[in-house]
């Protein structure tokens, strides 16, 4: 019986052996890093790009399982109009209030493989409030050791952030006058091999 227990510890050591889980963190590169925006409103829409200040990605055996980056919301921009007012405006306390809320955050808690695509689960914080979202993307790796994370376009509700300028959410009485509640992200993410 002794013999038998010993044998067990002993096959299960060398399992363990075989069975390394291999962790591995990529520090983001803000240069190459950011976040596409596009809001809609009746007859419209605006897009921009916010910056994305730093984070990391971790891999396990070469899946994500973790991570996070920070965006500098501060760094919100206008693409399709050279319009200060409109800039002002998002930045103001009717959309993101950058004064008081300089940095928006998301957590990556899990990704799961769903037929060739990676579904990227998390915290997103806008305002001070969280909400867990997920997202399609895609998940390269070149030859200088760097991760690219992708997201494919998803929609992001406001409402749940408590930005409330022209939204049907908080006010009902808006007639055609009213902002999408919803608006489109894209995120790409770049990051480089830690070599400690």
């Amino acid at each position: 019986m002794k013999k038998a227990g010993i044998l067990l510890a002993v096959i299960a050591f060398i399992a363990m052996s075989f069975t390394t889980i291999s962790n591995k963190e990529y520090t983001t590169n803000s240069s190459e890093s950011k976040v596409e925006w596009k809001g809609y409103k009746t007859g419209g829409a605006h897009n921009g790009e916010i910056n994305i200040l730093n984070g990391m990605l971790v891999l396990e055996n070469d899946r994500l399982v973790g991570g996070d980056f920070t965006i500098d919301m501060n760094s919100i921009n206008v693409l399709d109009t050279d319009s200060g007012k409109l800039l002002r405006h998002l930045k103001s306390g009717d959309f993101f209030d950058v004064e008081k809320f300089p940095i928006a955050t998301f957590k990556i808690t899990e990704s799961t493989i769903i037929e060739s695509k990676t579904i990227v689960k998390g915290f997103l914080t806008i305002k001070g409030i969280t909400e867990e979202i997920e997202f399609p993307a895609t998940i390269s790796k070149n030859d200088k050791d760097q991760i690219i994370l992708e997201s494919e376009t998803f929609k992001v509700d406001r409402a749940k952030f408590n930005i409330r300028y022209k939204s049907k959410t908080f006010f009902a009485n808006l007639k055609d006058k009213f902002i999408h509640d919803e608006f489109d992200i894209k995120v790409r993410v770049v990051s480089t091999g830690n070599t400690n």
